[in-house]
């Protein structure tokens, strides 16, 4: 780029823009039709899963925000260790304490989750439910079975042997 074209471009133009040239004005164009036709800012986009419960939610941030912590706690122990200052001794024993929290804490969202589906309906049916589901299936479709055949008329009178 010469002088002459940074000074063009300095001045509010280019070369190009000068001539009215339309493709330095197409995003502009654009995105004042989007705006006109009433697309906004924002779109929101359906997601794929459902939003975790509340109380699951609150779990999860609480055991991120211990985790991070922990690890911040991680960092100034080593680096305190490889400085050789007194901080290293208390942060590495508040990093052992942190990190008990920290299991304590993803477990407590683990077992939320779990309480919060069983309160609230989610099937969840054992191996010997579905067992006792299937035989009545199983008993209804037999019993079906046997009123079609109790209903279709027997050739009584006829012989089951070939004629030659």
């Amino acid at each position: 780029m010469d002088t002459e074209s940074r000074l063009s471009t300095l001045r509010g133009g280019t070369a190009a823009h000068d001539a009215g040239d339309s493709a330095c004005q197409a995003p502009a164009r654009g995105r004042t039709q989007a705006r006109e036709a009433g697309a906004g800012l924002w779109t929101e986009h359906p997601v794929g899963t459902a939003r975790m419960p509340d109380p699951v939610r609150a779990a999860a941030v609480r055991a991120a925000l211990i985790a991070s912590v922990t690890l911040i706690e991680a960092m100034v122990a080593m680096l305190g260790t490889l400085a050789g200052t007194w901080v290293a001794a208390p942060a590495l024993l508040a990093t052992v304490l942190s990190t008990v929290v920290s299991t304590w804490a993803v477990v407590d969202v683990w077992v939320t989750r779990q309480v919060w589906n069983q309160r609230h309906g989610v099937v969840s049916s054992p191996s010997s439910a579905a067992r006792a589901l299937r035989r009545e299936r199983r008993r209804e479709r037999r019993s079906a079975r046997a009123a079609r055949a109790s209903e279709r008329p027997r050739d009584v009178g006829k012989s089951a042997a070939p004629a030659t």
